[in-house]
């Protein structure tokens, strides 16, 4: 069995580790975590990790985050993968910093990337981890907190905020979405 892993970002040095590149940082971590390394590819940096049999072919979109559905459309065909197969790891304004919520489906709630894999996939029907970047941003200032870096006290809690998701990547991979969901959505 093989799955797409999809971590929502924006390419270039101005934008690595800000909030809305959250994708990006759990993706390079679970590679780490499996002594893997992402090499340029096919609208993608792409490398592939095998977790008990399974292969988890990793992406991070080279096409910035408002053509993100250009890359995962690409690699599911080239994978021959069905929309369950695939997991998409974004940020949300909607959700307290420190949780995560996953889901089968959804709207894209505003998000640029989520809004364009919608259009290309056409459906909304594919599994997600929305990690929360919180809220706290005064009016008008939406961007600057989305594309801005996490605080110093978000920052100590990066980590294992970051574990705990690759552990929810894990277990959509090994145990199924309807379990994870179960588990993660209350364990938080």
């Amino acid at each position: 069995m093989k799955f797409l892993i999809v971590g929502l970002g924006n390419i270039g040095s101005e934008y690595a580790h800000t909030r809305h590149n959250i994708g990006f940082d759990i993706l390079d971590a679970f590679a780490k975590k499996h002594g893997k390394t992402f090499a340029p590819d096919r609208y993608a940096d792409y490398c592939m990790i095998s977790v008990k049999g399974k292969q988890l072919h990793l992406i991070k979109p080279n096409t910035y985050m408002n053509l993100s559905g250009k890359a995962v459309r690409y690699w599911m065909q080239e994978l021959k993968l069905d929309v369950n197969q695939i997991f998409i790891l974004v940020d949300d304004l909607a959700i307290d910093f420190g949780k995560i919520r996953i889901r089968a489906n959804g709207s894209d709630a505003g998000h640029n990337g989520l809004k364009n894999i919608n259009e290309l996939l056409l459906t909304q029907n594919y599994p997600r981890l929305r990690f929360g970047i919180g809220s706290n941003y005064a009016k008008g200032q939406q961007v600057d907190f989305v594309l801005g870096m996490f605080n110093e006290e978000e920052q100590k809690n990066l980590p294992e905020l970051i574990k705990h998701s690759i552990d929810a990547i894990e277990s959509f991979a090994l145990s199924g979405l309807e379990r994870t969901m179960n588990f993660f959505n209350k364990n938080n």
